[in-house]
């Protein structure tokens, strides 16, 4: 087996990395820029029993997409699990947003979830799943956030097409939307103040904790496998209840 994750070297990705490790075999850590931090997330991975493949390139762009499934093809034909995880945190309200720097983060925070399942396609056999990681920001308000939010409610929607028409290829798709972690992405966001927001997340969570990454890896294990093969197209919250209430 095999699993291709976008933005797999750091954060939320390198933890579904080393999650799959095991079973997965052949694990493709796709990144754009850090090599040190990816030379650290490929010990990892074969630490927890994988076969670690780096591949650097932009996930989002079209050209980009295709250098990375260009390198998958050099190792397999096959992936059973492609996740998109990569993420331009570019830090903006909306309206003093800059235009080409906010175009640019929508597509590689949204539109390029369908380079990436377009490139995937000839990789994927019945039963394969693809992933999207998403967040409550794609419904809801947060300062700073309107370039990923947007791009999320983009690629949400997105996702909910190609379900439609990944279904019959027996190809699943769902997006998991976590609760808030402390990652580069989220410091970069919220800067000094990422720290104390995901404490506060945590301590007024309605379950009494904040997430912690076997929460969302466990359940997408659970997804990929054929006990879940009718469920297609759905956005699953793993946040303890934190989006149930004001």
């Amino acid at each position: 087996m095999s699993i291709l994750i976008t933005g797999g070297t750091k954060g939320i990705g390198l933890a579904i990395a080393t999650a799959f490790a095991a079973d997965a075999g052949d694990v493709f850590l796709n990144y754009h820029g850090d090599d040190d931090a990816a030379k650290v997330a490929a010990q990892a991975v074969s630490e927890a029993g994988g076969r670690p493949h780096l591949i650097k390139a932009d996930a989002g762009t079209v050209q980009g997409c295709a250098a990375i499934f260009a390198a998958v093809r050099l190792v397999t034909d096959r992936l059973d699990q492609v996740v998109h995880c990569a993420v331009d945190a570019y830090a903006t309200p909306i309206l003093s947003a800059d235009p080409e720097r906010f175009a640019r983060a929508l597509t590689t925070n949204g539109a390029s979830l369908l380079f990436l399942t377009q490139g995937a396609l000839p990789f994927l056999p019945r039963g394969g799943t693809i992933f999207l990681l998403t967040s409550r920001g794609g419904r809801i308000v947060i300062a700073n956030y309107a370039a990923i939010g947007v791009a999320k409610a983009l690629a949400e929607s997105m996702m909910r097409y190609l379900a439609v028409e990944l279904a019959p290829r027996g190809v699943r798709i769902n997006a998991i939307a976590p609760a808030i972690v402390e990652t580069d992405a989220v410091r970069t966001l919220f800067g000094a103040g990422a720290s104390s927001l995901v404490r506060h997340a945590a301590d007024n969570n309605p379950s009494g904790r904040g997430v912690v990454a076997s929460d969302y890896t466990n359940l997408m294990r659970w997804l990929a496998s054929p006990q879940a093969e009718f469920i297609q197209g759905q956005v699953i919250f793993v946040n303890g209840g934190a989006n149930l209430s004001a």
